[in-house]
């Protein structure tokens, strides 16, 4: 997989929040990978909402896609598909880095 930066210009107004914005993030990726080996698909269902929801408040449309994602992952109740998007999620937060426009 491609471990070059994710390069994301984002707001001046929301930038300082940002970094806790992905910290919070990276706290889902633990309780997803808990909800997905515990089959505990409404946890999946509602995190996956939250980041639907506020992904692109911060500029992070990737985010809200993954979001997206993973609701859906939780409604089929589909642990390979959330599995998959917890992935590309935790991809996503190392790679990134964020600029001002």
């Amino acid at each position: 997989m491609d471990k070059a930066p994710i390069i994301i210009p984002v707001d001046d107004v929301v930038i300082d929040l940002i970094p806790r914005y992905l910290e919070n993030r990276r706290g889902d990726v633990q309780a997803l990978r808990a909800a997905i080996a515990q089959g505990d698909f409404d946890t999946i269902r509602r995190l996956g909402h939250s980041m639907k929801g506020s992904g692109g408040g911060y500029g992070l449309e990737a985010v809200t896609d993954m979001g997206r994602g993973l609701e859906e992952a939780g409604k089929a109740q589909d642990g390979d598909a959330a599995g998959q998007w917890l992935e590309k999620l935790e991809d996503f937060l190392e790679r990134v880095q964020v600029i001002p426009e």
